[in-house]
This record gives structure tokens, C-alpha cells and sequence, in this order.
């Protein structure tokens, strides 16, 4: 029998005296003249994900979290049942919804159910999450896209986000951090995300 590590999103512990987090927040000067939009998306750990999406062209902010779980105030490994997810702020001019979703397809097995490479678990499930209500459709419109690729019912699902909690400062732009860290997402992606552009 062949046992493999399941190296999810848990990285070693900092010790004490280690240097502050500095992660860069979006502030509203930096939104000025874009009718920036957002929307959550999960697809396995949140680490490699974010920096996936935060490569294309017209993608504004990016943060990590626990969406859609049993409780409003989720921790890492609490149990609750959320999924970890990117937050991701856009602007639709530049990167439209259907385009990022696209490039979201690219990177997750959409197949698959509660595991993307090594991580298993519903934490580690696919999904598309809004806030607004006018994206539903064209959310649906493109999974029906994609169903038509596979044979296999497509395992993303969708709807409105119900609840979010931003992740710990330690899993922020984790893999800006360290380089070297735990990822199931191929280097010919993130350099496809960064070359990628609407057609």
C-alpha cells in the first residue's frame, strides 16, 4: 500500500520573534477610476489559488479566507465546513467574468470532488461564490460551458456567498513568502495566467 503525505495549506509554525506579516492591503486610491468588482472562488488550497489568479491582467486584490462554512468567524482546521477560498477583487473591463472563470477552470479538476492534487478534504472543495446577483447566470452559463468538456458531472458548485472570514495573516500572499512552499498548481499555469488575456 502507497501512503502519501497529504501537505495541505498548514505551514510550520513561526517562531517567536519572526518578521510581521507584510502583506499589502488595496486601498481606495488604488480603486480610484475602476468599477472594480468581486468574486470568491475555491479550488483547493487557497495558497497556490491566490497567486494563480493573482497574476492575471485586471485582477486588482486577491486575500484568502473561509467562505461558506457553518459559522460566520472560521479558523483554519476549526471543522466547520468551509471551503478555502480567494477573494478576488477585478476589473471587468480588463478581465471579465467569464474570462477569470476560464482561467479558474484551467487550474482546478473540476471533476473532482473534496480534492485538489494532495489536499482532501471539503475544505479542499470547488466553488464559485458571488455577492451579486446579477453574476448567478453568467456563473451558470459557464459551468453548463464546461460540462460540456467532461464526461464526469462537473463537482463546482455555485451560489451566493452565505458567510467569509479573511484567513490568518500567515497564509496571506503566502507563496510571495515563501517561494518554496507547498503548491498543487503547475509553474506553466501561473506563467499562462500572467500571458493570458480576453479574447
Amino acid at each position: 500500500m502507497l501512503a502519501l503525505p497529504l501537505a495541505g495549506c498548514a505551514p510550520e509554525p513561526k517562531e517567536a520573534g519572526s518578521p510581521a506579516d507584510t502583506t499589502e492591503q488595496v486601498t481606495p486610491a488604488d480603486l480610484a477610476g475602476i468599477d472594480a468588482k468581486t468574486i470568491y472562488v475555491a479550488g483547493g488550497c487557497f495558497w497556490g489559488l491566490e497567486k494563480y489568479i493573482g497574476l492575471v491582467n485586471g485582477v486588482v486584490d486577491t486575500e484568502v479566507g473561509y467562505a461558506n462554512g457553518a459559522n460566520a468567524s472560521a479558523t483554519y482546521g476549526d471543522g466547520s465546513g468551509y471551503a478555502e477560498a480567494v477573494k478576488v477583487v477585478y476589473d471587468p473591463a480588463v478581465a471579465p467574468l467569464a474570462f477569470l472563470l476560464d482561467l479558474f477552470y484551467d487550474a482546478i479538476e473540476p471533476t473532482s470532488v473534496n480534492r485538489q492534487g494532495n489536499d482532501v478534504g471539503t475544505e479542499y472543495r470547488t466553488g464559485i461564490y458571488y455577492t451579486d446577483p446579477a453574476d448567478q447566470a453568467p456563473i451558470e452559463q459557464s459551468l453548463a460551458r464546461l460540462q460540456k468538456n467532461h464526461e464526469q458531472p462537473i463537482a463546482v458548485e455555485s451560489g451566493p456567498l452565505t458567510n467569509y472570514t479573511r484567513a490568518e495573516d500567515y497564509h496571506q500572499d503566502y507563496l510571495k513568502k515563501d517561494p518554496g512552499g507547498y503548491c498543487h498548481i503547475p509553474q506553466k499555469l501561473f506563467d499562462a495566467a500572467s500571458a493570458a488575456r480576453p479574447e
